[in-house]
């Protein structure tokens, strides 16, 4: 009840404040007035709602010059996406941090360096990660900031020369960047163990051997408590995190994978995070999709994100813990999100959103388009050293033999479209991981092309 009510405030307050919302509800067909329960409110989305009205229309009272500062994301037509951003707006996302460096890390009272590893400039990872652990040392955490972005040498250069001088080093990216960062730390001569080091991830579902993969190369002793990971967006910032009482969930989970398909509904382990209602009002759709509620400059209402995924309290959860002969031990009594990773026509990579229609692009350009199909199948994969690779199978047309110039030709196709539509995809992705690897197949081959069959582009 205590939920409901607050939705329809916050409801109330869109629909008084903010133009946009209200020309929404109108089209919609909807009296604020006669709404009683957040299921007479409809839904918003970004194709439905946000590129719909002119930016400072979807601000409160109509004013953008509020915004102390933007975000941008990147669309599938290469199109940016403007999020502004209030000095209010980075405080729920501080507090999901604040818990991950408390609780985990210990770092209220041990001196940090915290090595931001994600892209800088407008896309919302890197500022809005800078902004947040600021905002812890404004708090009293003894935390300094260093902002490298996405250089590897310059992370590796600013640990070697500052992280003797903290208590602990706490890398910041995205799980195959900072994987790349360790691995070449390793290959360069860094003494990981020296640094106590402790990791904060976004952008990727990953794989509980591949936690325990990574922590063993950077000298983390305890996985469970020095690796968390953020659930986030670019429309809201950190909606959820990691807490040592989820990951030790997800590890049994992860074991026990009987257990994880009843409880998740899919033999995919997701990502299990803990949110806080007071902030983030999630909601399942009918689709078995994710919904949220929250408050900002930019108000979003039922805001329908579309990640896969669901929602359990934290007394079912434990329940169900126990009910299978696991004890999860003390954590937060807050509710659980999981999350399968972007929607059924994205693939995420380094963080960037990877779109079927830029490789599209990629494959109907001269000297391509002759022999093959125009399609693929689009995904990620890992090989045995757990590194990430952004992988295409592409369909040949019928009679082309699969050669490897055909599969190179492919490969740098793709890749310049990637560059060239996708901003996430260039600022985001190592250049060493940008060109995708090519498997060519037959026509209607039927492991990924079968007739008859409503084709997807994407698979995880």
């Amino acid at each position: 009840m205590q939920l409901d009510t607050t939705i329809l405030d916050l409801f109330r307050d869109a629909a008084g404040s903010v133009p946009a919302y209200r020309r929404f509800l109108a089209e919609q067909g909807v009296d604020p007035a006669a709404v009683r329960e957040p299921g007479q409110i409809p839904l918003m989305t970004k194709e439905g709602y946000h590129l719909r009205f002119p930016l400072p229309e979807r601000c409160r009272d109509g004013r953008l010059d509020a915004a102390a500062m933007v975000a941008l994301s990147s669309g599938s037509s290469g199109r940016a996406t403007v999020w502004p951003r209030s000095e209010r707006d980075e405080e729920p996302v501080t507090a999901r941090f604040a818990q991950v460096f408390r609780d985990g890390f210990g770092a209220d009272r041990r001196s940090t360096l915290a090595v931001v590893c994600f892209a800088l400039g407008n896309w919302v990872g890197g500022m809005y990660t800078v902004a947040a652990c600021r905002q812890l040392s404004a708090a009293g955490f003894p935390v300094t900031v260093a902002a490298p972005g996405n250089d590897i040498g310059e992370i590796l250069r600013v640990v070697g020369e500052l992280g003797r001088h903290f208590e602990q080093v706490v890398l910041l990216g995205y799980p195959p960047f900072v994987k790349n960062v360790v691995d070449a730390g390793l290959a360069r001569g860094v003494d990981w163990p020296e640094y106590d080091v402790k990791l904060v991830l976004a952008g990727e579902v990953f794989s509980e051997q591949w936690r325990d993969l990574v922590a063993a190369r950077a000298a983390i002793t305890d996985p469970v408590s020095g690796v968390a990971s953020l659930y986030g967006t670019a429309d809201a910032g950190v909606l959820g995190n990691e807490t040592a009482l989820s990951v030790r969930i997800r590890r049994f989970l992860a074991d026990r994978p009987e257990v994880a398909t009843k409880l998740f509904g899919d033999s995919r382990l997701p990502t299990l995070v803990q949110y806080d209602p007071a902030a983030r009002l999630f909601e399942t759709a009918p689709d078995g999709t994710l919904a949220f509620s929250a408050d900002g400059m930019v108000p979003l209402v039922r805001y329908h994100i579309a990640d896969e995924g669901g929602l359990l309290s934290y007394p079912e959860m434990v329940a169900l813990c126990r009910e299978h002969g696991f004890d999860p031990g003390d954590g937060p009594e807050l509710p659980f999100v999981y999350v399968f990773g972007r929607s059924l026509f994205t693939v995420s990579f380094f963080g960037a959103n990877v779109y079927p229609e830029n490789v599209t692009v990629g494959l109907e350009r001269p000297g391509v388009s002759e022999w093959t199909t125009g399609r693929f199948v689009l995904r990620t994969i890992e090989d045995e050293d757990r590194d990430r690779h952004l992988s295409v199978v592409v369909e040949l047309a019928a009679g082309a033999e699969p050669t490897p110039e055909r599969a190179a030709l492919a490969a740098g196709s793709i890749r310049t479209e990637l560059l060239r539509l996708n901003s996430e995809f260039a600022n985001y992705v190592p250049p060493e991981h940008r060109t995708p690897r090519i498997e060519l197949r037959p026509a209607d081959d039927p492991e990924f092309f079968p007739r008859g069959v409503k084709h997807r582009y994407t698979r995880r």
